[in-house]
C-alpha cells in the first residue's frame, strides 16, 4: 500500500502533536466498558453451557506492502474501516476520515457502538501506523516529551495499558454489535532465541514487543500475507547443485505456526489463498464439524 506523510520519530514523536480536543462526540476514555461490578448471574450448576459457539472473528493479519491486505479485508461483508494510514485509495471501501490521533480512532469505534447501522465488519489499517498515536495519546496524557521519557520501559508500559483499552473497545463491537474485527500491520523480522534449540529470525508485527503480544493474544486467527515460494535445483558445475528460490505469483496467508513467521488460529484452519472468500469457506467449514 501507498505510504506517505507519515509522521517521523516514530518512538519519540512529541506530546500533543497531532491531538485534537475531545468533541462532544467523542467518547470517553474507556466509554465501551461495563460500569456494572457485580453479576446477577448465579454460578451453580445449572448455568453450566458448553463454550463452542459460532462467533464473529477477531483476525490479525500482516505481512509485507502491497501484498493485499487491505483488499482482503474491504472484501469481508460489510466492511467499514478505520484508517490510520494514507494508503487505501486504490481499494473500493467505506471507510472512516484517516485518523489523526487516537481519539479519532476512539470516536469510530464510540460511533460503531452507539449508532444504528448495517455493517458486519470492521477493519484497522494499520497496526504500526496507529502505534504513534498511541505513543502520543500516553505521553500527552502523562505530560512526557516522549514515550522513553519515564526511562526504564515505563511508557511501554503505560502505551500497553492504552492498547488494552483499544482491543477492549474492539472487542465490545465484536459483543455487542457482532461485528468481526480485522487489524492489520506490516512485518518487520526479529531474532527469535529459544531455550529449546538455535535462535532463527521470524516475521512478527511490525509493533513494540507489549503491544505485539497483547495483540497476538487477544486474536482468534492470526494470518501472515506474502507470495509462495518454491525452490529449484540446478547443476553449478563441478558436482555442485544450486538451489534457487522463485515466486509463483500466488498470494498465501499463513494461518498455521511456523519457525519463519508468525501465524495459528483457534479453527484449525491450515494455509489458504489471500482472499477473503477462500477464507470464509475454509472458517464455514471447520465450523461444520
Amino acid at each position: 500500500m501507498k505510504r506517505s506523510s507519515r509522521p517521523s520519530g516514530k518512538s519519540r514523536q512529541r506530546c500533543g502533536q497531532g491531538l485534537r480536543q475531545r468533541s462532544p462526540l467523542n467518547p470517553p476514555r474507556r466509554a465501551w466498558r461495563s460500569s456494572s461490578r457485580g453479576s446477577d448471574m448465579a454460578f451453580d450448576l445449572s448455568s453450566i453451557s458448553r463454550t463452542k459457539r459460532l462467533r464473529a472473528p477477531k483476525i490479525v493479519i500482516a505481512g509485507p506492502g502491497k501484498i493485499g491486505k487491505t483488499t482482503f479485508a474491504a472484501s469481508a461483508p460489510g466492511a467499514v474501516g478505520i484508517l490510520t494510514e494514507d494508503g487505501s485509495d486504490a481499494v473500493d471501501a467505506q471507510a472512516f476520515p484517516l485518523a489523526q490521533s487516537l481519539t479519532d480512532v476512539y470516536q469510530a469505534i464510540g460511533t460503531l457502538l452507539q449508532e444504528k447501522h448495517d455493517f458486519q465488519t470492521v477493519f484497522l489499517d494499520s497496526l504500526d501506523w496507529l502505534e504513534p498515536l498511541v505513543h502520543t495519546h500516553v505521553c500527552e496524557q502523562n505530560k512526557w516529551d516522549n514515550i522513553e521519557k519515564p526511562g526504564y520501559g515505563k511508557g511501554y508500559v503505560a502505551a500497553a495499558e492504552e492498547w488494552r483499552n483499544l482491543l477492549q473497545g474492539l472487542e465490545a463491537l465484536r459483543q455487542r454489535r457482532n461485528m468481526a474485527v480485522i487489524l492489520i500491520a506490516h512485518d518487520k523480522i526479529k531474532r527469535f532465541e529459544s531455550p529449546l534449540h538455535d535462535g532463527y529470525d521470524q516475521y512478527v508485527l511490525k509493533l513494540h514487543d507489549r503491544a505485539s503480544a497483547l495483540v497476538m493474544e487477544w486474536a482468534d486467527v492470526i494470518g501472515w500475507a506474502n507470495y509462495k515460494v518454491t525452490t529449484v535445483e540446478s547443476d553449478a558445475g563441478y558436482g555442485n547443485k544450486e538451489v534457487k528460490a522463485r515466486s509463483t505469483g500466488q498470494r498465501v496467508l499463513h494461518v498455521e505456526p511456523h519457525p519463519a513467521h508468525m501465524g495459528g488460529n483457534r479453527f484449525g484452519l491450515k494455509n489458504i489463498p489471500l482472499a477473503w472468500s477462500a477464507f470464509a469457506e475454509a472458517l464455514a467449514a471447520t465450523q461444520a464439524r
